[in-house]
This record gives C-alpha cells, structure tokens and sequence, in this order.
C-alpha cells in the first residue's frame, strides 16, 4: 500500500491530532475541498428542501416589494406593470429557482463552516476556537445584507420601472422578477462577507493590516465598483445602500488584522 492510499484510510480527525499544523500535500488538500463541496451541496439540498415546503409563504414574502411598488406607483398615478407567466414549465422552474436561493440561505452556517474548516488546517492549533467567532460573526452579517438588500427592492423597482415611456405597457414576466430579487439578495448578502474573508485572510498571514492600509484608495474605489455592477438596479441609491456599509465592514475588518499583526508581533518577540 502507498503512502498516499494509507494516509488517505486514516481519519481526518486522527490525522489533525498526529499533525497539529495540518500540514498536507496538494492531493489530500483536494479530497478535503471535495468533501467540503458535498457537505456543502448536501446541506443545500435540505435547505432546498425546506424552501419547497415553504413556497408559498416565500413567494408572499418576496412579492411584498412588488406589492409596496404597486401601491406608491398608483398612488403618484403612475401606469403601474403588471406581472405575467409564459410558459407551461415556468411555475415549475420558478417553484426550483426560489427553493434553491432559499436552500442557500437555510445552509448558510454549514457551507460557511466548511470553507472555514477547510482554512483551518493553515491555522495553528490555539487560532483554531475562532471558528465560533467566524460563526457568530459570518452569519448575522450575510442576514444582514439580505436584509438590506431587500428593503430596497421597492426603490430599485420604482428608479428602474419609472423610466418605462408614457403609453407604454410593461409586462414583466413573473422569472425575470424573481431572478432580479433573489439576485439583489444575494449580491448584498455576499457582499457582507467581504470583511469576513479579509480577517481570515489575515488570520492566515496571507494579508496583512500594512497591506491593506496601502491599497486603501483602490479598495475604495473597488468597493464602488462592485457596488455599481453588482446591484441589478444600477442606480446609485442602490450603489450607495450597498457600498456605504461594506466600507464600514471593511474598516472594522482592518482594524481586527491590525490588532491581530501587533498580537503576533509581539509573541515573535
């Protein structure tokens, strides 16, 4: 037997405690990404699952932004769309696509857990009890974003919506709205990992506070960047709502890989 087929019966765990430093050749770091990857997969699946149970109160949810657009477009006595399917498959697809982002979400904490672990073994062993902090902090952050991403919904709706011309009737097919929600979701959600990912970039000595202090005009700028592409309304209310607290985070971020250089720093001596 080889020594790469006798590493590969030993248990990760038993392999972890012969190893604290988790130091692994390419190939076993390539089955541990696999496994990740089906952990990962596996838990959306479920989440997946529970989102299809939950449908209908998911639609409801994800049409009230619609609904508050409708209400202050009417009001202002603006010709107000209307939302439309086509296509004998569309309810079924739609039923797949809402599940799936709700899968994602539900499995949040799992499939964040995995891309942590699988840094982990870069760790040192006593660096390894930030995977709570990791949790406690990854996860409200993505809920966050989620959250404001969808409280603009409606104004991204109405900036969007209000330059359709006067006479002109507006069918909006019932996917293409929920793709555009689930994706501004989404971009906002993931956006408020960002600070998340630069601590544990730091965390494993790949980046540090110096660094990030000098690219600061360009993260600026990429931040604004991001924000304006990302967003699917593309107006810069949206830009803003999405960029303004990300630069937030991202100080907040260099201010724990700063404190943690001074902690290394100072064991080094």
């Amino acid at each position: 037997m080889s020594d790469d087929t006798s590493a590969a019966s030993v248990p990760l765990r038993v392999r972890r405690r012969r190893n604290p430093e988790a130091a692994m050749p390419l190939l076993e770091h390539l089955r541990e990404l696999r496994t990740r990857l089906i952990v990962s997969a596996i838990a959306i699946a479920l989440g997946a699952i529970v989102g299809w149970y939950f449908y209908d109160k998911l639609i409801e949810l994800l049409s009230q932004p619609w609904d508050d657009y409708r209400t202050s477009a009417a009001a202002q006595g603006t010709t107000v769309p209307e939302l439309v399917i086509t296509g004998i498959a569309t309810p079924f697809t739609l039923r797949l696509q809402v599940s799936a982002v709700a899968g994602l979400l539900v499995a949040s904490p799992v499939w964040l857990v995995q891309i942590w672990r699988f840094v982990t073994p870069g760790l040192h062993t006593k660096e390894r009890r930030w995977t709570a902090v990791f949790l406690a902090v990854s996860f409200p952050l993505l809920l966050a974003g989620v959250v404001l991403g969808y409280l603009f919904l409606p104004k991204g709706l109405s900036i969007l919506l209000g330059f359709t011309p006067a006479g002109v009737a507006n069918l909006i097919t019932v996917t293409e709205y929920f793709t555009f929600v689930t994706r501004m979701l989404l971009v906002f959600g993931v956006a408020f990992l960002l600070p998340v990912f630069v601590v544990l970039l730091n965390a494993v000595g790949v980046l540090t506070a110096e660094r990030l202090r000098s690219w600061w005009r360009g993260i600026v700028f990429g931040v604004f960047v991001f924000a304006a592409v990302a967003t699917p309304t593309g107006d810069p209310w949206t830009m803003l709502a999405l960029a303004t607290p990300m630069l937030v985070l991202l100080l907040v971020a260099f201010v724990v890989a700063w404190a943690n250089d001074r902690r290394r720093a100072k064991a080094a001596a």
